[in-house]
């Protein structure tokens, strides 16, 4: 009997040791997949390059690879980030442990926060890419991919939504931001900074976002439009977006939430039209909101109906806002989705 009872519990001990953790990477395209040609100009090659990197993590990680498809990131839309969304949520079910997905850097924390708002956090993901591409010299790509399992591969990334992990740092996709057109260090969270790191043994997590809701969708809108407001802004812009085909505008204001008055009836048609106007600020820190009084001020913009997006970017918000217009949100739970970045 007890022979029985230990040889049973030397195959479960065997089998628990022997199951190692299913990672799924997804390729999607941008510089991490591109070669620097003779002429020195980097583009896609018929053949991704990552298909030959080597297996990191053998004996310790069960590693899949699939290529969804290679796009440079200017290339990607929120249909392509659909389709990346719509893979994650079959690899859940499929008994993954957490997902990878390279990117262009372009877009990447569009694509990210796609998938953050659209992805349970249960199952970690985390978007990575690289600055130099496979042949250059200092090439960044296969490190970044390597932190980017070992982060996806950790108990500690479950339950802080999706994930960048870029120049062994680790940001939530929801306030990190490319800020450079070539570093290698150009991911950063200008406000918070990066919630962990990547070491060489380990990766250590020191800070998490306080909340994190999310909502699943299987289709999505268009014609949702970011514009940036400037000194001197003249009105058109806003008249030639007042068409019974949009759905949605972002405007980066002038400081604290502020528009030229000159761009107000035009601004006051598009409200009257029902179509959701948020705002957010055009500054690199800090969040609009309704503090100035005087006309085209962030007061008078609120009266009007403008919503106000307290802690995103314009492109942030415009994929908030599409994923809101696609999950069916109208009227006062749009505004409430909308105005607050930590839900």
């Amino acid at each position: 009997m007890y022979a029985r009872f230990k040889n049973n519990l030397q195959v479960c001990l065997k089998l628990e040791v022997n199951a190692l953790k299913k990672i799924l990477v997804l390729h999607t395209g941008g510089t991490i997949a591109m070669s620097e040609n003779k002429n020195g100009g980097v583009t896609p090659t018929s053949r991704n390059p990552l298909d030959e990197a080597p297996d990191f993590f053998h004996g310790q990680i069960d590693l899949q690879t699939e290529d969804v498809f290679n796009l440079p990131s200017p290339h990607i839309g929120p249909k392509e980030m659909l389709k990346i969304q719509q893979r994650i949520l079959r690899a859940s079910d499929q008994g993954f442990a957490g997902v990878v997905v390279t990117h262009g850097t372009d877009t990447l924390e569009e694509t990210a926060y796609f998938l953050d708002l659209t992805v349970p956090d249960e199952l970690p993901v985390v978007v990575t890419g690289a600055m130099r591409s496979a042949n250059e010299i200092g090439s960044d790509g296969l490190h970044n991919l390597q932190t980017a399992i070992q982060t996806a591969a950790s108990d500690e990334a479950k339950g802080k939504g999706a994930l960048v992990v870029m120049n062994d740092e680790i940001h939530t996709a929801r306030f990190v931001t490319k800020t450079h057109t070539t570093n290698v260090a150009t991911f950063q969270t200008p406000s918070f900074g990066p919630i962990g790191l990547v070491t060489k043994k380990k990766v250590i997590f020191f800070e998490k976002l306080l909340s994190h809701s999310y909502h699943p969708i299987d289709q999505v809108v268009d014609h949702v439009y970011l514009i940036k407001a400037y000194a001197g802004m003249d009105p058109e812009l806003l008249q030639l977006i007042d068409q019974p085909q949009t759905n949605g505008v972002v405007i980066e204001a002038l400081g604290a939430g502020n528009l030229p008055p000159q761009v107000l009836p035009a601004l006051k048609s598009l409200l009257d039209q029902q179509i959701p106007v948020i705002l957010v600020s055009r500054c690199f820190n800090g969040i609009a909101q309704e503090v100035y009084a005087y006309q085209g001020g962030g007061i008078q913009l609120g009266k009007l109906g403008v919503t106000f997006c307290h802690g995103l970017n314009g492109q942030k918000a415009r994929i908030k806002l599409l994923v809101g217009l696609s999950y069916g949100l109208k009227g006062a739970a749009l505004k409430t989705y909308l105005n607050d970045a930590i839900s």
